[in-house]
């Protein structure tokens, strides 16, 4: 829920902004009926104050999955997986392997079992993804630092994801 002000009787409202489709570029006031200026701006916080010219401004739900991308080099050719609600075990792809998401890669240093993505929906209906180490014999790297045993990291835009000599980057 956001506060937002009619601009032109001034009432005080509060809007669900999971509420008001996507598209849109204003709702009407209930008290007055005049129209109440809205603009969803990527990357913006939800706790963000209105603009100046009384518009709302809403940060938009990810309703669809993320998407985790193999950065290809000489063991490893790129590769995309999509990541829809559900578990997924990230390791190398060997028969013997128990992953859902199977990198093919020369490089021995990921475990055929390496990481964890748990794929949630939150209360507004979005997605949340969630990293940890599959107890994996040379840990994971994330954005640069080392998983700790039993850390979970929700995962964000771009961040950048490392198995063995594997480098994976997350979008949403």
């Amino acid at each position: 829920m956001i506060a937002v002000k009619c601009p032109h009787c001034h009432v005080g409202l509060k809007v669900d902004e999971q509420k008001i489709p996507e598209g849109i570029a204003s709702f009407k006031c209930p008290k007055c009926k005049g129209e109440i200026p809205i603009s969803v701006l990527e990357g913006k916080s939800k706790s963000s104050p209105a603009s100046e010219d009384n518009t709302a401004i809403l940060q938009p739900v990810r309703k669809g999955g993320g998407k985790l991308t193999v950065i290809g080099n000489a063991d490893t050719p790129a590769q995309t997986f999509l990541l829809q609600e559900g578990l997924y075990i990230v390791g190398r792809k060997v028969s013997v392997s128990k992953a859902n998401i199977c990198i093919e890669t020369g490089d021995k240093l990921m475990s055929r079992n390496h990481m964890r993505i748990e794929v949630k929906k939150n209360p507004h209906g979005g997605l949340v993804h969630s990293l940890s180490d599959n107890n994996s014999k040379n840990r994971t790297l994330y954005n640069g630092k080392y998983l700790d045993e039993g850390e979970v990291i929700v995962l964000k835009n771009n961040d950048e994801i490392v198995a063995g000599h594997t480098v994976l980057r997350f979008n949403e």
